[in-house]
């Protein structure tokens, strides 16, 4: 009987360390998904949406493998242009990207990754098979290149609309900072793609399989993080500002590296130096997450210090104070009124398109993302035209990417200020940044000594402001809810423009002062006069712009002014 005993006694103690096993599993397993769930915060999003925009930019090489596209496939200048053109197309024509990231299921939520994915697999399915065209496995007609690089560049345009609108979403309040950050990123893609090619010793061909699948792999990676949270939460802006440190940071490194690169004789473990520091600047935004979300928890488990900043109101609640400000405040005549209250609406695509405001902006990009699409897709034939070697026109390309990163996030981050500050619409900065581009065209044009290099920073940081400043103005007067599909509709103005100033002028100037029978023309007459045709556009395009400032200046006195002073002041 005692044995007996000392057997079910021995029974149960095994079964209670059984039970206990299994309990630590379970609350070893929940505090995982915790965690992970922790993890995933809109910090954490901006991270990794950060770090998709870093590698997003194919692109932006184009002029690094143009001339092995060219050469394998007996291109000429026209052809090329015209390549050029659905690249253009496809990296700014984003309609089904706004489309998808608009939508969601019957009472749920949107879902960023499905965009991101889609980016993926667009990107895989457009550089591999060109790569392949390229390499000769598979030959290529021009109009099925031309079908691989529209795949290609509309993959940049899923994960360029996945990442910006999930950023305003979660920061409403900052919506011009961080489209500067997401869009500043983007614009330093180009430069990282090339440190990436130069370091790893990648010729212009392989380059092309390079950009199949390093994008994919990250958008793949980096997907699950990019989400929409909650506006009513509050956060610190000083993390914000860490951000917008980092990638000023990137940016001088990359301009640093560049310019030694051009002047000394950098050797392969420098340079793989250097590549291993880039890598370090790029990754730093996850430490900022670490940082934050340590310090946000510690928050939770303490009362709220006044410091800590953020979101007091839903965008609905905001809106609705600033109308009641605006009310309090009378227009002359009721025809303002209507139109500031027409403007305050959350508006779809097709709503938005009856408005005289969209056309003014339409045409505006026009004029300016045409104007500087066609120099950037040129840039290499250019530098050739005027005796410049490969290696400096990849120079210029990679420079090219540090002014379209410093317009883009500085044209960003100054809007917001005197926004905030003296309630000046972001029209006017458009209407600015199209004068100075004007200048930097009638430079190249001038064709004297390094103007390709003056002129071509003046281009690179007004083309880069208008793609910080357009999505900003498309979200405050046209509203959040179909923001994506709009801002992408007006993007459509960039290819149009493109393929008038690209095509129809700089590569038909291009091919008739070439001699006949070659497909090179050299002096600087091949592009003077496209690129004084091209000032004279940013001219007009500035003055159309500075219609649609005088036309929205009430209104983002009265509304968007008055919704801003309902946030918190940080």
């Amino acid at each position: 009987m005692a044995a007996s005993g000392c057997h079910v006694a021995h029974v149960a103690a095994q079964r209670e360390v059984l039970e206990a096993t299994e309990l630590k599993k379970t609350f070893f397993s929940s505090s995982c998904v915790a965690a992970a769930m922790a993890a995933r915060t809109r910090w954490s999003a901006l991270a990794a949406s950060a770090l998709i925009q870093c590698f997003a930019g194919g692109s932006y090489c184009f002029g690094v493998y143009s001339p092995a596209l060219k050469a394998s496939q007996g291109y000429d200048q026209s052809a090329l242009d015209a390549v050029a053109f659905f690249k253009d197309v496809g990296a700014n024509v984003g309609v089904l990207s706004g489309l998808l990231a608009a939508w969601a299921p019957a009472g749920g939520r949107r879902h960023p990754w499905i965009v991101l994915l889609t980016g993926a697999a667009l990107c895989a399915a457009g550089y591999l098979p060109m790569w392949l065209a390229v390499a000769g496995v598979v030959p290529a007609p021009l109009p099925l290149v031309c079908l691989y690089m529209l795949l290609a560049a509309q993959a940049q345009t899923f994960m360029n609309t996945a990442d910006v609108v999930t950023a305003v979403e979660n920061f409403p309040d900052r919506r011009g900072t961080v489209i500067g950050i997401m869009k500043g990123f983007l614009g330093l893609s180009g430069a990282i793609l090339v440190q990436v090619q130069r370091t790893l010793r990648i010729d212009p061909g392989s380059f092309i399989l390079m950009l199949a699948i390093l994008p994919t792999a990250i958008a793949l990676l980096l997907m699950y993080f990019v989400d929409v949270h909650s506006a009513h939460q509050r956060y610190n802006k000083k993390f914000l500002d860490a951000f917008s440190l980092m990638a000023v940071t990137v940016a001088g490194f990359l301009m640093v590296v560049i310019i030694c690169d051009q002047v000394f004789v950098i050797s392969s473990a420098g340079q793989s130096v250097c590549f291993a520091i880039l890598l370090l600047l790029i990754m730093s935004p996850v430490a900022i997450v670490v940082w934050a979300q340590r310090s946000e928890s510690k928050q939770r488990e303490e009362p709220t210090s006044e410091e800590q900043t953020g979101l007091l109101l839903h965008e609905e609640t905001a809106q609705q104070d600033s109308e009641n400000a605006s009310s309090s405040t009378p227009l002359a005549g009721s025809n303002s009124q209507d139109m500031l209250s027409e403007k305050a609406e959350n508006l779809n695509v097709v709503q938005a398109m009856c408005k005289l405001d969209f056309w003014l902006l339409f045409l505006a990009m026009a004029c300016g993302m045409g104007s500087g699409l066609a120099t950037v897709n040129n840039i290499s034939q250019i530098g050739g035209s005027l005796g410049y070697t490969s290696r400096e026109t990849s120079t210029l390309v990679s420079l090219w990417s540090i002014w379209n990163f410093s317009g883009r996030f500085g044209a960003g981050y100054v809007s917001d200020h005197f926004l905030r500050s003296r309630g000046v619409s972001r029209p006017f900065f458009i209407a600015a940044t199209l004068l100075v581009m004007g200048v930097g065209h009638a430079i190249i044009s001038s064709g004297f000594h390094a103007s390709l290099y003056i002129g071509s920073v003046l281009v690179g940081l007004c083309y880069g402001s208008q793609w910080a400043l357009m999505p900003s103005i498309t979200s405050e007067i046209f509203g959040l809810n179909h923001f994506g599909t709009i801002f992408n509709t007006v993007a459509v103005a960039s290819p149009v423009g493109s393929y008038i100033l690209s095509v129809r002028v700089v590569g038909f100037i291009y091919d008739k002062e070439s001699p006949q029978g070659e497909l090179a023309c050299a002096g600087k007459h091949c592009f003077a006069l496209s690129f004084m045709i091209m000032a004279c556009v940013c001219v007009f395009g500035s003055a159309v712009a500075f219609v649609l400032f005088i036309r929205t200046r009430k209104f983002y006195r009265r509304v968007i002014y008055a919704r801003l002073l309902s946030f918190v002041d940080k």
